[in-house]
Parts: structure tokens; sequence; C-alpha cells
């Protein structure tokens, strides 16, 4: 069978190969199961449990022998199966309009979740009597939860997932305290890791289930409502606790793989048989829209758990439209479907029903129905009743019984997993038919053995049975595994040449038209078969030999169709004239290499259609591959007909915003050629912006000025910013066009002036229009009338200008007194900046004698000192060695050279005995020059107070400790 990484469309084949096989086998509605070797009980045995609820039943989960129910609005039931006289009842405590939407019980029976209609989830340990709200699950309805079989303990879940009706996957992980019940929040943590996705998008996540494999690999299986989604990946080991998120991270760039199926439910629902208790699951049954996707689990695989899957449709009186199944639940050889007022048990080794059990509308429709995998019973209940199933001795070893009978299907359905039985059968089939002449059936059952190829084809030789032997090639061939190629290539070739000699044979004689016509078909099944697919595909070039030996023109083309060898359908349909059947495969199949290698051709045939093509193919096609074919048409074409070419370019500027610079450039030339009304608009259309232009601006100015396009220049060369140029041919054509123009260099006033200056000239002297020339300087308040009396001729009479000279010698005034103002408040400002210089040397300042350094903290009266505005006072040694550091290096080279001359004047004399006035009078003269020193080092030092001027702020950024010295004071604190 194939896994679940097979192609949607070899579902639909073997889901219609399946129900051909059941159609085939006319067997009775209860035929399998009934049937009795000895005396035994049913299968299924009900029970309906004496138990009358006080309030509806909305919901029932069972696990580990502990069944939860919900009664009403606002009531939990526990009852241990062991003890079913001593029931639990738990208040949820909801007082809003909040009802039960599911239940979810985990493997143990210790944790249930409560997922309630509001978008909240309660949880509830087995343990307690207490409902917890898991807060940070608020706001998703849980559709299923995949429980953690490996990690869960009683009071822990372990990692598990949550799936929820948007289409989310998050993992969670509940976890109770044995010494402080529900002292934190019970929910560790809940976080997305995926989204399922169908085509329309996010569909709601229907069952969850996590498995182990060998080698520490999982199998995470999620569906939606049509498709059956699988994530395999590895958690190393003793990181299992660390959760799922590392499966789903591969999976994030791409799609894991799934199956789909196109009917749906509205919902689907999986379940899964397990064998023995604490085993894995070995089968599984899907309920869905198109049927029951059953199958076995291969926990060996790499890719896929899922095998030897096969879909069994819904039995013949379920109308999903009308009586949709509610449920299923899967035994050994079974799965039950539950339906509004019965249940179907469906044999998982024919599909056919076995089992049907209808209730009585006097317990009303049927809600739900659940396995407890632990103790292998089934639960169902409506809002009033509950029913158990007991299931007792589900094989039957009947297949000896109807092969003896000679009713093989029957046998081989029973011996299927059993191939050496399953061989003695088909063999003893085969023989029984070929007796019969039944050569057909005995051909498809000579097939499905293992007896000799060689042996079985001289038999049919010898009896003269082609067809046989071509039913016997085809089944053969689709029972070779995908291993032996080398089989399969001799048998598809083989088959082909016997179908295309029989089809010549009957081709020739009238009477045989139905068979001919029916041949015909079977032989394009056999070539359109998804099974000899790659087959035909590798060896397309004998199966194209063989067919042209033949003359065979019709299935040449049907075989490169199937084959998507649609290049060579087009040229065969090109080189027959044939274009409209051409431009109809390339429209069909949609190749975009095939559109860009035939438009050349079409185009020059269809023109109109093969636009229309091209248009309807939107963006899958690269316009630029295209222009080559306009370009060539174009050229060979009258003016109506490059309408095509423009209609097709203007599609791809307007409608599909193309941005590429040769789409735009094309069209540009177009319109240059054939539309020049559309080509200024085109222009305009496009914006002044160059960043935001896709047309060669260059290119477009040539194309203009060659076809004389003056109106189109101008406003390229605006976008071009060459305002002198459009002014300059702007003149050409119209005067306001050039007036336009010149205003859009805002931000250059020169520029501005210069242009308007060429306009007034061009007016004057061109157009020699003195009023309009005077209009000009109203039009631009750069322009004065002594820019533009140089342009009149000498014989101008002052009339014209009188009013604009008077107007400029009346700015001129206005400027004049204007400047004089401004003189008198220099003036004014000058004198008050002297006023408060004189009033700021006479500001003084007094000193306590208790004052102290604000640097040391020493007195501040002991050694020379300064006093800052602020009040901050310091000595002059204090001073200067918190501003040194601080200061430019040519200012320090300064201060240290001012310092150096007045040590020099300081000095006191060799010698001893200098006469009085000597000294006075060097003193004197060395006084002034250390007053001066002494002054300049203040301008350096005492510029401003330290802590509250610009040094203090520049400092902000600096460390505490100088980096240099980091290391030697980190030690000295060691």
């Amino acid at each position: 069978m194939a896994s679940i990484l097979d192609e949607y469309e070899d579902s639909l084949y073997r889901s219609a190969s399946v129900q051909q096989s059941r159609a085939s086998v006319g067997i009775p509605h209860s035929g399998y199961v009934n049937a009795r070797l000895e005396k035994e009980t049913p299968i299924f045995n009900k029970q309906r449990i004496d138990f009358a609820p006080p309030e509806k039943i909305n919901s029932l989960v069972v696990s580990s022998n502990q069944l939860c129910m919900s009664l009403g609005k606002d009531t939990l039931l526990r009852i241990d199966l062991g003890k079913p006289d001593e029931p639990n009842q738990v208040e949820l405590g909801r007082k809003d309009e909040a009802r039960v939407y599911k239940m979810f019980l985990d493997h143990t029976g210790s944790h249930l979740l409560i997922a309630l209609n509001t978008s909240e989830c309660l949880y509830l340990n087995r343990s307690v009597q207490k409902v917890r709200v898991l807060s940070r699950w608020k706001g998703h309805l849980i559709e299923s939860v995949g429980w953690n079989k490996f990690l869960g303990s009683e009071t822990n879940t372990g990692p598990i997932l949550v799936g929820t009706a948007q289409g989310q996957i998050y993992e969670a992980e509940i976890s109770v305290s044995e010494g402080s019940l529900f002292s934190t929040n019970p929910d560790q943590y809940f976080r997305q890791v995926y989204t399922l996705e169908e085509e329309s998008g996010p569909a709601p996540v229907c069952c969850l289930e996590i498995e182990r494999g060998i080698e520490g690999k999982f199998f995470i299986i999620a569906t939606t409502r049509k498709r059956l989604f699988q994530f395999v990946g590895k958690v190393p080991e003793g990181t299992e606790q660390q959760g799922f998120s590392s499966i789903f991270a591969m999976h994030a760039d791409h799609l894991p793989s799934f199956r789909e199926f196109p009917a749906n439910l509205g919902f689907s629902e999986i379940a899964f048989y397990t064998p023995k208790l604490r085993s894995n699951p070995r089968s599984f049954a899907w309920m869905m829209g198109n049927g029951v996707l059953y199958g076995t689990l291969d926990y060996s695989r790499p890719d896929s758990i899922l095998s030897d899957e096969r879909v069994w449709v819904y039995p013949s009186d379920i109308d999903i439209t009308v009586n949709k199944p509610i449920s299923i639940v899967l035994t050994q050889f079974h799965f039950l479907l539950l339906l509004p007022d019965r249940v179907k048990a469906v044999c998982t080794l024919n599909g056919q029903v076995v089992f049907q059990d209808l209730f009585l509308e006097k317990f009303g429709l049927l809600t739900r129905m659940i396995k407890d995998p632990t103790v292998q019973q089934i639960w169902i209940h409506t809002e009033k009743v509950v029913f158990r199933y007991h299931v007792q001795r589900e094989s039957r070893d009947v297949w000896k019984m109807y092969m003896n009978m000679n009713k093989f299907d029957l046998a081989k359905e029973y011996c299927k997993d059993r191939p050496e039985c399953l061989d003695i059968v088909l063999a003893k089939e085969a023989e029984h038919c070929f007796q019969n002449k039944r050569y057909l059936d005995s051909a498809k059952c000579y097939a499905l053995t293992q007896n000799y190829f060689e042996e079985i084809a001289l038999k049919f030789i010898e009896a003269k049975q082609e067809e046989a032997l071509m039913e016997f090639l085809i089944k053969k061939l689709s029972n070779l595994k995908p291993s032996e190629k080398t089989q399969t290539t001799l048998l598809t070739t083989w088959l082909t040449e016997l179908y295309l000699n029989w089809l010549g044979i009957l081709e020739g004689d009238p009477s045989q038209r139905n068979l001919y016509l029916d041949t015909r078909e079977k032989f394009r099944t056999f070539l359109s078969s998804p099974k000899n697919k790659d087959c035909l595909f590798n060896n397309r070039a004998s199966i194209y030999e063989l067919l042209a030996s033949h003359g065979d023109t019709e299935h040449m083309v049907y075989f490169a169709v199937i084959m998507q060898d649609y290049e060579r359908v087009v040229a065969h349909h090109c080189q027959h004239d044939e274009y409209d059947e051409a431009l109809n495969v390339l429209s069909r199949h949609r190749d975009e290499k095939l559109f860009y290698k035939f438009s050349p051709v079409l185009i020059q045939h269809i023109p109109k259609k093969v636009v229309d093509a091209w248009i309807s193919m939107g963006s899958r096609l690269d316009a630029r591959n295209l222009i080559p074919a306009l370009v060539n048409y174009s050229q060979s074409a009258s003016t109506q007909q490059i309408n095509e070419a423009i209609r097709y370019m203007e599609f791809c500027v307007y409608q599909l915003e193309e941005t590429q610079q040769a789409i735009h450039n094309y069209l540009l030339s177009l319109y240059a050629l054939c539309r020049p009304d559309s080509l200024l608009s085109y222009l305009e259309q496009a914006g002044t912006n160059p960043n935001r232009i896709h047309y060669d601006l260059k290119y477009a100015l040539r194309l203009c000025a060659e076809h004389g396009h003056h109106h189109a220049c101008v406003h390229i060369y605006k976008v071009m910013e060459l305002y002198e140029e459009a002014v300059d041919l702007a003149l050409q054509v119209d005067v306001d066009l050039a007036k336009s123009c010149a205003d859009l260099p805002e931000d250059d006033e020169e520029l501005r002036k210069k242009l308007w200056l060429k306009i007034a000239r061009h007016v004057v002297q061109e157009e020699k229009d003195v009023k309009k020339a005077m209009a000009c300087l109203s039009s631009c308040a750069l322009l004065k009338i002594e820019d533009v009396l140089p342009f009149f001729p000498d014989f101008v009479t002052i009339d014209h200008f009188k009013e604009a000279i008077c107007n400029s010698l009346e700015d001129y005034n206005k400027h004049i007194e204007e400047l004089k103002r401004e003189m008198e408040e220099a003036t004014q400002s000058a004198k008050r900046i002297r006023e408060d210089i004189q009033e700021m040397r006479n500001k003084y300042g007094s000193v306590e004698p208790q004052e102290k350094c604000a640097a040391c903290d020493f007195p501040l009266l002991n050694r020379p000192f300064y006093l800052f505005l602020c009040g901050h006072m310091f000595h002059y040694d204090c001073l200067l060695q918190a501003v040194f550091p601080n200061l430019p290096a040519y200012k320090q080279a300064k201060l240290e050279d001012l310092q150096k001359k007045l040590a020099a004047t300081s000095q006191p004399s060799k010698s001893h005995h200098r006469p009085k006035d000597a000294d006075t009078i060097s003193l004197g003269k060395g006084q002034q020059s250390r007053e001066q020193i002494k002054a300049d080092i203040d301008d350096i030092v005492a510029a401003e107070c330290v802590y509250c001027g610009e040094l203090m702020i520049r400092s902000i950024d600096k460390p505490f400790i100088d980096p240099q010295k980091y290391e030697e004071e980190m030690q000295s604190w060691l």
C-alpha cells in the first residue's frame, strides 16, 4: 500500500479501486462475521448502565477505568469503575453562561481538561475536588489534546500538545504540587509551536496523537477536517522533558507530509487500536469526509508511521449530508461508527458492515462513543442513558472454508495478511477460472500468485487468449514493486506493442467499431495510469518510436499530453496550422516557457487571442521575454495591429504595476510612434520624482526629440531638473509653459532669476511686447526693472516703465530706512553692553573666616583662593589641579609657560647688599609684568566654575577611574 506521502491523485485512485473490488465481490450484507464455526457469543455485546442522571449528559470520557461526565451546566461526576457505588461529584463553580464544550482525560485517568464554549479551559486532578482555571489557555477554544504517555504521572502531565479551533498547536505542561496542592498555577507554560492549514487557511486541529518509535524518534499525528499531518523527529535522550518544539521547528520552512481528501464532514476523528496495556498502538482509523482511512502503524519507517493504508467508503445508507457519522472507535478487526440513532461495525478486512445496533427513540439521539484503551470497553451515551459494549473474540479463521466453497473473494479478504495462505487461494481461484474458460478472471488471479511468469504467459498464448494475456500482463505490472524496474520496463513495452497491434487490427474492421473504441479507451487508461507514469516517462523515447512505427499520430499527441510534453503537442499543432488549438494547449497548461517559445509564431496569426491569453496569465509571464515577439510583430504590422502590443504593455504597466525599465521604455516608444496624445498623459502620470520613475529619462528624451514631441521633452527636462533647457525649449512652444518651468527651482533664487530673465529677454526681443515684459516683473518678485531695462531698445519711451521705476525707487527708500533703524538699535545695544561690563567690574563678594575650599575642604583663607559668582570657592592650587587635565593641549602648554614666567619674576635677588632705591625700582618694574602674567593665568584657570561650568558637562561621560590606571586601582582594593 502507498504511504502517507503519496500524492492526492493516488489516494483517489486507490479509493476507486477499493470500491470496484468491493462491488465485484458481490457479498451479502452480513456475510462476513455472522458465519459460525462454533457457537459463540456475539462479538459486540451491549449493556445498558443502570444510571439515571439528574441532568442531561453533556460529555463523557473514560480512561484507565476512570469515568468522568459533565451533567447540566455546572456539575461534574467522577466514577471509579472499580468502585462504581462511590461516585464523586464536583461543582465547576461557574456563574456565567459557560457550557462544557469538550472534555479530555489522559491515559492514567488522573488529569481532566474541561474546555468551555467561552474559550476557557478548566483543570481537575483525580486526587482533588477543586477545579482550577488554566489562565494561560484563555482565549483558545480547545479541540484536541495529545497526551504524553511516556513522561506523564498522576501529578504531572509532562509536555503535552493542545489543538485549537483556530488551527494552532500549543505545547503545554500541567503540574500540581503534592505538598501544597494548587498553591501555584497548574499550567506551567503554554506556547505555540505550529499552525495547521488547509487550502483555505488555518483549520481546526481535530485530533492529536503522540507516539514514540525506536531510537528516540517521535511521531506526532495531527488531523484537520480534510488533512492528516505527520511530524517526525528525534528528541535527544535526556531532553524529553523539554517538549516537542524541536520536532515542529524542523517543519518551519516547509509543510510536513500529509494526506488530503476532498470531502469533509466539518470535523474528523482518529481512533487507535492498542493490543496490550502500555504498548504502542498497532493500527488506526481516520473518519473523514470520503470515508475511513484505515491502516497499520509501523514505527520502524523513517518518514511515516502510517502503513498499509486503505480508504473504506461509508456504507451506502450513510449520507454525510444528512446523517453523518459522529464518532469512531477501533478494535482489532473492526471500526465502529456512531450515527445519531445506531451503531455500525465495519470489518477492516473487507469494508463490509458486519454489525448494526439500532437504538430506541426513547433514549434520545446518540451523542458520543469512546473506548477505554486499558480494558477495551466501548462506551456510548445520549443525554439520558449510558451504554457499554464488551468485545469478545474478534478473530475468525474462516479463509479455508471459503476457499473450499469457491468463495475466493471472502477467502482472500480473511487471509490477506498471511501471504502463504493468500497465494494458495489465488492459485486455486486462477485454475478454477481457467478451467471454466473465464480467462480474464483467471489472468487477474494468476497475476497475484507466485507462480512462474513464463509458465502462465505460455499457457495463455497456447490457448490463443491474447486479451487474457494482456490482462495478465496489466495485473502483473500493477503488482510489481517499485524496485523491479527492469521487469516493469519489459511489461510496459510489451503491453504497448500488444495494444497497438490490436488497435491496428480493429481499426480496419468497421464491424468491430465498438470493440475498437473500448480497446482504445483501455489503452489510454493504461498510458495515463499513475502506476505506469514513472516507467513510461523514463522510456518515453521507446514509446514514441513504437507509436511512430504504427503511424498512430493521435495517440502520439495523447501520450505527449500525458507525459506533459506540451512542447511536442504545441509544435504539432503549429506545424499543421492549428494555431487556435496550440493556443488552447498553452492556455490550459499555463507553462511560461512554452508561451515564450511559441508566442512569436502565434502572434503573427492570431494576435488578439494571444494577447488575451497573455493577460489571463497575469504576473506569471515576464513581459520582458515577450517584447522580442511584440517587436517583430509590430515592425511588420499596421497601426491598428500595433494597438494589440500597446494593450498588453498597458496591462503590464497599469494592472500588474510592472516596474521593469524595458517594459516602460517599449511602451514609450509605441506611444511616441502611434499615440502622441497618450504620451504626455503617461509621462505626467509617472510623476516627477526620478527615483520613482521606471522609464529611462535619457532614452525618453531622445525618443521624444526624434519625433518632435516638444511638450513631452519639456516635461522630461523638468523631471531631470534641467530647468534652463526646459525653459529654452518651452519658449519655442508657449511662454506660459516656460513660466511654469521657471518657478520650479524653489530653493535656488539665483537660478529662478536667471530663468525669468530668459523669459523677459524672449518677450522683449522676440515678441517685442513691452506690456508682457512688465507682466513678467509682476509674476516674479526676484526681477527688478533695472534687470530688464538692458533688453529694451533705445527708442522705447520711459512712459512704459514709469510705474515700475517709481516702485523700484520706493523699495530702495524703504530699504535705506530699515538699515538706519538697525544701526540705531546696534548703537543702543553696544551702550547697554558697556554699562553691564562696568557694573560687573565693580561687583565683589565677602568670605567668612570659617569658609572652606570646595575641593579639599581645608580652610579657605590659608592660601590664595578664587571666589565665583555661583558661591563656590577654591584654593588656587586646588582649582589648578582640577582644571588642568581637562584643558586642551595648547592651553595646557600656555599655562605651563605662564607659570614658568611667574616663577621667574618671583625669585629673590642673589645679592644681599643692594641699594634700596634700586630694589624699589626693580620691584616696580617686575610688579607690572607679574600682574599681567597672573591675569593671563586667571583667564585660563578661573574662566568658569569647575563645578557649574561647561567643564563639568563635558566630563559627564568620563569614567571615575582612568582606564590606564584601572588595573592598579583594582589591585589596591584587594
